[in-house]
């Protein structure tokens, strides 16, 4: 049974392939796929996380009044944290994920960008422990 949308946090992220998007969250970073309109559409969940996956021909990807379209990529991001970051970056360059740096520390921890199909990032982070 899908869960309800206010049950959820929900992030909206445009993708030029909503297949290969489902895929490769599902795949690689424990989503669940909570409703399936592909290809224009589809929405994952990772606990109280509902992530939005706008294809081309969705609503959410429509032109704005001026004209502009709605594309993937830009700097914000989700954020996923692990418990071992540098095991979690081999895994996944083991599977052939694309990364657009590689981990680096700061006062709260270590972090890393991930990219998924369409650009978008996905940071995931390992706090410093207490």
């Amino acid at each position: 049974m899908p869960i309800t949308a206010t049950e959820l946090a929900s992030i909206r992220y445009i993708v030029d392939d909503v297949e290969a998007a489902v895929e490769f969250y599902t795949t690689h970073l424990g989503f669940t796929v909570n409703h399936d309109a592909r290809p224009a559409f589809a929405d994952v969940v990772r606990g109280p996380m509902r992530l939005l996956l706008s294809g081309p021909i969705s609503s959410g990807a429509r032109p704005m009044p001026d004209g502009v379209t709605p594309t993937p990529g830009g700097w914000n991001r989700i954020h996923l944290i692990v418990d071992d970051l540098s095991a979690e970056v081999a895994r996944l360059r083991d599977a052939g994920l694309t990364f657009r740096n590689d981990i680096i520390s700061g006062p709260g921890g270590q972090q890393i960008l991930l990219l998924d199909p369409a650009g978008n990032f996905v940071e995931l982070f390992q706090p410093h422990l207490a």
